[in-house]
């Protein structure tokens, strides 16, 4: 279905000529080398530089100035996710791996299900039994192998990273090792968006589930800046669900630290889930971030972010996933000070 802006809902498919390179990165008998280059190919094609603009509407309704929407649906299964699912799949495909496992909520989890059918690797996937994504098929279609522990999300994650260690995978779960890679895949939004605006916004407001896409933006920021391209920083606004995000609480509590809630007081519902965590696997980066660009930190409820994401599909044509609104309720609450801002935004699936 075409939108406004020639932006489209996901169909977790890719091009005509993107298909005819997964012809060969998919090609097990075909060199390492070429397989890399197919699939270089594919990321440079498919992944990346969604769309930015000013949304004139939102001004009007909550007396704002200079607002802009980083809408991310325009990646192939329509979440931000698929730039760290193409990064870690074309790091499996370069080590030699013939599957990638990983621990997911849902977006995540069909994201590297797409990347890895087009490099020909299999795909394990593990989700918390309780948890309940609609996007269950869309990875088995794609060719995932399904698991459902029982736990928690971060139980899950280490459920799955001990089974790539057991049976042999490539684990691509967030943290630890893979924290500088998805830092660096989620800074080229920055780049796109300085690119895009012609400067640096003042503020970008940001959904924060493990922080890790916080932490890559603001990353992209500082290096762009560190290479003498920009002069200053825009301030980072962090934004999750009440009392369930570890970096939004410490930062209100005024932590420089990112402490872990009570695993006991956290309950998901289908609204939330994309959001809360009782551990923040870059937690620690993205709370440095908000701090260090002077920025902030905000909670939004179920019923903000339900009615933020009915409001964008009436007045905006846009199909947003509810839980990413929740920068973008952040910064409508506040009251206008005239600064260039940005929230980030999802596709609905």
């Amino acid at each position: 279905m075409t939108l406004r802006d020639a932006v489209r809902t996901a169909d977790n498919t890719v091009s005509k000529s993107a298909r005819e390179l997964a012809q060969t990165s998919s090609n097990q008998s075909a060199s390492q080398i070429d397989r890399l280059h197919a699939f270089s190919q594919i990321i440079e094609r498919e992944v990346g530089d969604t769309w930015l603009r000013r949304s004139r509407g939102l001004e009007r309704d909550f007396d704002h100035d200079q607002l802009y929407l980083k809408f991310e649906g325009d990646n192939p299964t329509g979440t931000q996710k698929d730039r760290i699912a193409f990064a870690h799949v074309e790091e499996a495909l370069a080590n030699g791996h013939e599957r990638v496992v990983l621990a997911t909520c849902g977006n995540y989890g069909v994201a590297v299900a797409l990347a890895a059918s087009l490099a020909g690797l299999r795909c394990e996937i593990f989700l918390p039994a309780s948890y309940h994504s609609k996007r269950l098929g869309e990875m088995e279609q794609l060719g995932a192998n399904l698991h459902r522990p029982e736990g928690t999300y971060e139980d899950t994650v280490r459920i799955s990273s001990e089974w790539a260690q057991r049976e042999g995978g490539y684990d691509a779960n967030p943290g630890a090792e893979n924290t500088d890679l998805q830092l660096r895949a989620y800074a080229d939004i920055a780049t796109e968006i300085v690119r895009s605006l012609g400067k640096v916004p003042d503020r970008v407001a940001v959904p924060v589930s493990n922080g890790t896409l916080l932490a890559g933006i603001f990353y992209g920021f500082e290096r762009m800046m560190n290479n003498g391209h920009t002069d200053r920083l825009p301030r980072m606004l962090a934004a999750s669900s009440i009392r369930k995000n570890p970096i939004v609480t410490s930062f209100l509590a005024g932590s420089r630290r990112c402490v872990d809630l009570d695993p006991n007081k956290i309950r998901e519902t289908n609204i939330n889930e994309p959001l809360i965590n009782w551990h923040s696997f870059d937690g620690q980066e993205a709370l440095n971030a908000v701090w260090k660009s002077g920025g902030g930190a905000c909670h939004v409820t179920d019923e903000q972010m339900r009615k933020m994401s009915s409001y964008l599909s009436q007045k905006e044509a846009l199909q947003v996933l509810p839980a990413s609104t929740a920068g973008l309720i952040g910064l409508t609450a506040e009251e206008s000070d005239h600064s260039v801002q940005i929230a980030v935004l999802t596709a609905k699936r």
